[in-house]
């Protein structure tokens, strides 16, 4: 993919990537047996950082 020429594109790439990321950490997390504690808790990890930095790159978009 070719490299975003500002940073509303490279924002809105990293978005799409990250919602492919918690998408696939959640599918991944649902599939994961109650016994796997330590890669549950290493999932929800995951997806928790995924949503915050998500939140971060949409509160940009949104101002400008």
């Amino acid at each position: 993919m070719p490299t975003p020429t500002n940073m509303r594109q490279a924002f809105e790439q990293e978005r799409a990537e990250l919602r492919g990321q918690i998408a696939a950490n959640q599918r991944e997390l649902d599939a994961t047996p109650a016994e796997h504690k330590t890669r549950r808790a290493w999932l929800m990890w995951q997806i928790q950082r995924d949503q915050t930095r998500l939140a971060e790159i949409e509160a940009r978009l949104a101002i400008g």
